[in-house]
């Protein structure tokens, strides 16, 4: 009697592990694409922070830097460089991250994140920064 049991409880056991065999599969993060300053690996909660950063310091929206896809005008295309002020944002990640290893490294080992140099330090919600 007890060797049906343990029968039936096999047959349900494979018959569950058969049933997830055809369970759809969590889709990967998409990653983003064309990153040249930001890490690779940085995730899309991390990537939108920062874009969001951008958007509140030069008083901005996404279609600033990103240019519309070819085939979908109404999309952007995140990827593609072809806006100068894309390139012109990377410039200026670079010259703020050199102000802060030059002049606020010891701030920054010590965790104070006020010292930094931000884009909205001289933006100030403005496409160009005060003369």
């Amino acid at each position: 009697m007890n060797y049906k049991k343990t029968i039936v409880m096999g047959l349900m056991a494979c018959f569950i592990l058969s049933l997830s065999a055809f369970m759809p599969k969590p889709e990967p993060e998409p990653k983003a694409k064309n990153l040249k300053v930001l890490p690779k690996n940085i995730s899309k909660e991390e990537l939108d922070k920062v874009m969001d950063n951008f958007k509140l310091a030069l008083g901005v929206r996404c279609s600033h830097c990103h240019a519309p896809m070819k085939d979908n005008p109404r999309k952007l295309d995140f990827a593609s460089d072809d806006k100068p002020e894309k390139e012109t944002a990377r410039e200026m990640m670079r010259m703020t991250a050199k102000i802060n290893k030059k002049y606020f490294h010891e701030a920054m080992k010590e965790g104070n994140t006020i010292a930094k140099i931000a884009c909205i330090t001289c933006h100030n919600g403005k496409t160009e920064p005060a003369k």
